[in-house]
């Protein structure tokens, strides 16, 4: 029988899997449904007995990458980590070292995926804590609301609120998220003092919010920020509550909805329905991502690009970095050889760190994956981050599993130490000029 862990809302029992354990679908809140649908997430209930931490849950409301999609292709054609949809969706994901006591104070690394804040959750196939765990890491994964459920402001919602704010769901759920490891990873024999949060994507933007924001002080140790860092470029900026808003109203319309009533009474389906048809007039339009974070004075007082030229984000060490074939990069980025300015921005976060007296370790991912001519695509360093190679339907040499060794390596020394040398020579980044490892 596997270990018992006593958490503050009761006991659970994970999967042991020879040299690791895994807690599946650990609740870390309330189901945000009904009267708490676009509600700031609550503490889950305590329950009696133990609870079987056996499955993982099921993904937040979202549709899956149309077949002309690479990225269906890629991550969703294994039914063995396809997931069902459902509003019902706060849960997480902890993998510990086997035989993991209280005693440990092991370090914790918290990953938040990536999607476009549209969609994406904690068990796609290309995330796993084997390998971390191996190196001595927990690794923990969460899911949280995304697209319209996650991220929808709007004026009826701001009239309810205390505060006068909406929106930020997603955002409120990552914090509860974090929260909870805090407070109870210490019984999985993780160091609460030691968690570093690290996402990829509309992930990275998220850590960065994360970082930008009082709501987090104190429990964030490291931050690893992958492809999707803002500095300079408005494309990764958070936009005012105001502006959010006007999307908000604009996707309301879509519904039909009278009130604030008939929006919550709509069933999660035909919400989602909405969602896609919304997702196809604002992208075939050119307008990008017009759900996601929002300034509104409680879980950021700025943007975070504010945050960035102020300093004003949390003093710690930092590694950020993109991949070859990554977003912002345009043709004649391409025509050019060069990365485009996601890369740039990356370096931006580099020198703004080093201003600021913090280690900051940039790095550069341009592996050309096997199997077709997508090259370094956004998104795939995670299968050598993770360790997931074997997963990947792709025809993998040698030379893929000694760089994701490598880079698997890094990464846990990165979040144990603050500095990712061990076992690669990378300085960490100073002034213009400073060091990109690159990894290819």
């Amino acid at each position: 029988m596997a270990k018992q862990i006593k958490t503050a809302c009761g006991l659970i029992e994970g999967v042991e899997c020879g040299n690791y354990t895994v807690y599946r679908g650990v609740p870390f809140a309330k189901p945000p449904v009904g009267e708490r649908r676009w509600k700031a997430p609550e503490r889950p209930d305590a329950w009696d007995g133990v609870f079987k931490a056996d499955t993982f849950s099921a993904k937040c409301m979202q549709s899956v990458p149309g077949p002309g999609n690479p990225y269906l292709k890629e991550f969703y054609t294994d039914p063995e980590f396809l997931r069902p949809s459902d509003e019902d969706c706060l849960y997480l994901n902890i993998w510990t070292p086997a035989g993991a006591s209280a005693d440990d104070k092991l370090p914790v690394a918290f990953w938040i995926h990536g999607g476009g804040f549209g969609g994406g959750y904690s068990s796609e196939i290309e995330f796993d804590g084997e390998a971390f765990a191996g190196q001595g890491i927990i690794l923990v994964t969460i899911n949280y609301r995304c697209g319209a459920a996650g991220f929808l402001a709007h004026p009826w919602l701001d009239a309810e609120n205390e505060k006068g704010i909406s929106g930020n769901y997603g955002i409120l759920d990552q914090i509860a998220a974090l929260t909870f490891v805090y407070e109870n990873i210490g019984a999985f024999g993780g160091d609460p003092s030691n968690i570093t949060v690290f996402g990829q994507s509309a992930g990275c933007m998220s850590t960065q919010v994360l970082v930008s924001s009082g709501l987090t002080k104190g429990m964030i140790a490291k931050a690893i920020l992958q492809s999707g860092v803002c500095c300079k470029v408005p494309a990764f900026d958070t936009l005012s509550l105001k502006d959010m808003e006007k999307w908000g109203e604009k996707f309301v319309e879509i519904t039909g909805a009278k009130d604030l009533c008939e929006l919550r009474a709509i069933p999660q389906e035909k919400l989602l329905r909405y969602w896609e048809i919304y997702q196809a007039e604002t992208f075939g339009r050119g307008m990008g991502l017009t759900f996601g974070p929002n300034v509104d004075g409680h879980v950021l007082e700025e943007s975070v690009g504010s945050a960035y030229r102020n300093g004003t984000f949390h003093q710690i060490p930092y590694m950020v970095g993109c991949t070859g074939n990554d977003l912002l990069r345009t043709k004649e980025d391409e025509a050019a050889g060069v990365p485009g300015a996601i890369l740039d921005e990356c370096g931006a976060w580099g020198e703004k760190c080093a201003e600021l007296g913090l280690p900051a370790y940039v790095y550069f991912f341009d592996r050309q994956l096997p199997g077709d001519d997508w090259g370094a695509f956004h998104s795939a360093e995670l299968w050598y981050t993770f360790g997931t190679l074997g997963r990947c339907w792709r025809p993998m040499e040698e030379h893929d599993h000694e760089l994701s060794s490598q880079m698997n390596t890094a990464w846990a020394d990165f979040m144990k130490t603050g500095d990712p040398a061990g076992a690669v020579e990378w300085p960490p980044y100073t002034g213009e000029d400073g060091f990109v490892k690159e990894f290819a």
